[in-house]
């Protein structure tokens, strides 16, 4: 009989699966190892093992203790099933931006989940590293795991994932590809492939608002780079040991919109359900394919699957939302689409000024049409309110008509957003639409932003 004692003797010897429409266009057999065949679902699963057999090796991790780690979600998952199987409690600090189903299947495997802020600085002591720290110093008989400093991050794809793609390509490999987090899977790999043939090319693949790519080719760590990104389980603002850069040969950086529009791709035309940065490799591939030439055998690795952003790229409303689906805008109603149902929210002359102030706080908008009984017949805006109060502290208690600005441009259904964007200007803030049947909506500058692609 042929079986495996537990769960963890599955971990590894993932396929390699030949990419085919997603590259047209790259002169080169692309191969992707895809690591969602592991049982956790993702290449996560190979160094949790690892961390936590070199911690009991050495008396780091003692019988009944708790594993405390920050994680995005999927060296989550690799620890609570070596957990489960050995025995052990597990806390994971997460950010808030991970998806809902990352940490919903922590919780269904035993982990306790503690969710901290994305925007803060690494320092920050509400940041997951400085409260996954904090915990282990806190809970009685823990290890703080650390993958981003943990050397057995790197030698668990030094040991296992660099030998498998070698040999899977019988060493006709000449390029890795993949995308850089903790930078164990780079860095393991690299190692052991450069080893086998030191002209091996490695390509990291980083986000905006990463630091790696600038920093591997200028040794510059610059914090201006530093932002919030959507893209998941690439990219740092902070510097891990673990990212050996002396054996990566170069980085490319991939937008969140491409990352998210390749990883549905990925799916639609592959019919691989990969996870959010696999889109991104993908994409990455693509800028990269002047690299490569008809006789190159590149492998790119996959790390997870599309179970952990089903809420997320693979939900219409949520990429509609971050204007990260084609949809084609040429009307004045294609811009509003998404909340043209709600009621048009307006001021009377004869109000006062503090009326329209609690009704722009409520409803969160930054101007506001004003109507008389013969209709639009004036403005207001922020601008205009600031400028009254600057000029007359008692300005809340005046009327509107009194310090209103001109009504807002009227255009009707199917007008052109070219035409719509030249009726904006330093005085005009917004246009109304006339929806018909009496019904008007307001077309803000946001919108029109909100609208390019």
């Amino acid at each position: 009989m042929q079986y495996a004692e537990n769960i963890l003797g599955t971990i590894g010897n993932t396929p390699l699966v030949k990419l085919n429409k997603v590259t047209e266009g790259i002169d080169a057999l692309v191969l992707a190892k895809v690591e969602s065949f592991n049982p956790g679902n993702s290449a996560k699963d190979r160094m949790a093992t690892k961390m936590i057999a070199d911690a009991e090796a050495d008396g780091r991790l003692k019988p009944g203790g708790t594993i405390i780690e920050g994680t995005s979600g999927n060296t989550g998952m690799g620890l609570a099933l070596v957990a489960i199987i050995k025995g052990y409690k597990l806390i994971c600090v997460i950010s808030d931006k991970q998806s809902k189903e990352k940490m919903d299947i922590l919780r269904a495997v035993g982990a306790k989940v503690v969710v901290c802020p994305t925007d803060v600085e690494p320092t920050d002591p509400r940041s997951y590293y400085s409260v996954s720290k904090r915990l282990a110093e806190e809970t009685p008989n823990s290890w703080y795991v650390n993958q981003y400093d943990n050397p057995s991050n790197a030698i668990a794809h030094y040991e296992q994932t660099g030998p498998e793609i070698w040999e899977q390509t019988e060493g006709k490999i000449t390029h890795f590809v993949v995308g850089v987090g903790t930078g164990g899977t780079i860095s393991g790999i690299a190692k052991y492939l450069k080893e086998k043939n030191p002209k091996i090319k490695i390509w990291g693949i980083d986000t905006y608002g990463s630091v790696f790519k600038k920093y591997h080719e200028t040794g510059i760590f610059d914090e201006n780079e530093i932002y919030s990104y959507i893209t998941e389980g690439i990219g740092e603002d902070i510097l891990p040991k673990n990212v050996d850069f002396s054996l990566i040969d170069g980085f490319t950086k991939v937008t969140d919109k491409d990352a998210a529009v390749y990883t549905r791709k990925i799916a639609l035309e592959e019919g691989i359900f990969a996870g959010n940065s696999a889109g991104a490799v993908v994409k990455g591939l693509l800028q990269l394919k002047e690299h490569f030439k008809p006789e190159d055998v590149v492998v790119a690795l996959f790390h997870d699957s599309g179970s952990r952003y089903v809420g997320k790229m693979y939900n219409d409303d949520w990429m509609r939302e971050r204007g990260f689906l084609e949809v084609e805008v040429t009307k004045a109603e294609d811009v509003i689409k998404d909340h043209i149902e709600k009621p048009l929210i307006v001021a009377r002359t004869e109000e006062l000024v503090s009326h329209a102030i609690e009704r722009m706080r409520k409803y969160k908008i930054s101007q506001i049409p004003v109507m008389d009984i013969t209709g639009f017949v004036g403005s207001l805006d922020e601008s205009d309110l600031f400028q009254s109060y600057v000029n007359d502290t008692k300005t809340a208690d005046r009327p509107i008509r009194e310090i209103m600005g001109k009504p807002y441009p009227v255009v009707q259904l199917g007008t052109t957003i070219e035409a719509v964007s030249k009726l904006f200007s330093r005085e005009n803030d917004a246009v109304l639409i006339d929806l018909g049947n009496g019904k008007h909506h307001i077309i803000t500058k946001y919108d029109i932003i909100g609208s390019i692609k």
